[in-house]
């Protein structure tokens, strides 16, 4: 009988402890609903020298929790997708990749030694140090910055920055100006 009760409880454990496990969330790379093409740092900058248009960089980590909902929410929008295809190159870009790249004639690397996990030069460099996920950066057409956005945004909230920046609003008006005019 102690065997049966002890097996239950197991059981029973074991159950309660998968009820209770969060689902895996999919990489980017294998949300298939989501029409959005997401490019490379690289690829965006050559695509940008032949053709020019803004970039538009999702800085992430895989353990950020708001970014996976902001890919599962907002980017996944339609509006937005489509908004970001038409306007800006989007690059998707782990701010904890160990990969080198380089840029302007300089190899930007993974700096192990920067805080619990490490960074890499390009995220310190396009945040100005202040590393906080998500975080979004708009490049202008020279691939100068125009704007760091940090934090999580709804699909509505985000379709506003996006035509503020994608529309060249910033050189005229505040966003709040923006938005008290409609955001359009």
């Amino acid at each position: 009988m102690k065997k049966v009760l002890v097996s239950a409880a197991v059981v029973l454990a074991a159950i309660g402890i998968y009820s209770f496990a969060v689902p895996v969330a999919k990489p980017v790379a294998d949300v298939a609903e989501n029409p959005l093409k997401w490019y490379t740092f690289e690829e965006a900058v050559a695509l940008s020298e032949k053709k020019p248009k803004k970039i538009f960089i999702d800085l992430y980590t895989d353990w950020c929790g708001w970014c996976k909902k902001m890919d599962a929410n907002t980017f996944s929008d339609p509006k937005v997708a489509a908004y970001l295809a038409e306007n800006y190159y989007p690059v998707k870009f782990n701010a904890e990749q160990k990969e080198n790249i380089a840029y302007k004639g300089h190899t930007l690397k993974f700096i192990p030694n920067h805080g619990r996990r490490g960074v890499h030069e390009l995220a310190v460099s396009l945040l100005e140090g202040q590393l906080g996920y998500p975080s979004f950066v708009y490049l202008d057409e020279k691939q100068d910055r125009i704007s760091i956005s940090p934090g999580y945004k709804d699909a509505a909230t985000m379709l506003k920055e996006l035509k503020f920046i994608g529309g060249d609003h910033f050189k005229t008006m505040s966003y709040e100006q923006f938005v008290d005019k409609g955001g359009k």
